[in-house]
């Protein structure tokens, strides 16, 4: 939702805890466990917290989307049935997973597991200090990208080095691993003169988003 206009002050809470409710733990614990059993990544996940409808999206809280996230990968993955869901008791007749899902498994979330981004099999298309402009593109799935970038010019002022590129990871079409760019815009580039002249916006953003002017 970056760049929309008219959603409400940022609120700030001060001594926050960590989680408001004790569900709002027990689903975070779930989804670390979820993703260590390998049947999707997180770009598959942030995907499907986007196909939640705009109203319903608007309405749940933070943790009530990756719960609703969770349950509709869980339910397209097989791992549970729908009866599953609405009783919360197992199905004596459903398929079990192999291998057993347990602890020890799920144990394997609680490292990132992100790739080495050091890879020199993988030339950067551009380099610090370039002028690139941001590709005006609009895809259907899932992108990384934000809108309010898209068209805009900016300077690349580092090289993250090699990652996973979140729009072919999300739809099972490969890693396509690439280079990601710190890229330094201007406030008034991407909103006009209607904003600070002295404030500047980075964006992560990687080579299939960048074109030269």
């Amino acid at each position: 939702m970056g760049g929309m206009q008219d959603m409400g002050p940022i609120l700030h809470e001060s001594k926050e805890p960590v989680f408001h409710h004790p569900w709002e733990g027990r689903v975070n614990a779930i989804d670390r466990a979820l993703r260590a059993s390998g049947r999707w990544n997180i770009d598959a996940w942030r995907r499907q917290i986007e196909l939640i409808p705009p109203a319903e999206y608007l309405r749940m809280s933070y943790y009530e989307r990756w719960l609703d996230a969770n349950e509709k990968l869980l339910l397209a993955n097989g791992l549970v049935s729908s009866t599953e869901l609405e009783t919360g008791s197992p199905d004596a007749t459903s398929v079990k997973s192999v291998p057993v899902f347990i602890a020890a498994v799920a144990a394997r979330s609680l490292g990132r597991g992100i790739p080495s981004s050091r890879d020199p099999d993988v030339l950067p298309l551009f380099s610090v200090g370039q002028q690139v402009r941001a590709r005006e593109i609009n895809p259907v799935g899932h992108t990384r990208l934000p809108r309010y970038a898209r068209g805009k010019f900016g300077i690349i002022t580092m090289d993250h080095g090699v990652y996973t590129f979140p729009d072919s990871n999300a739809h099972s079409l490969g890693q396509k691993r690439q280079h990601v760019y710190s890229v330094r815009f201007t406030a008034r580039e991407l909103w006009g003169c209607s904003a600070s002249p002295r404030e500047t916006v980075n964006i992560d953003m990687w080579d299939d988003y960048l074109e030269l002017p």
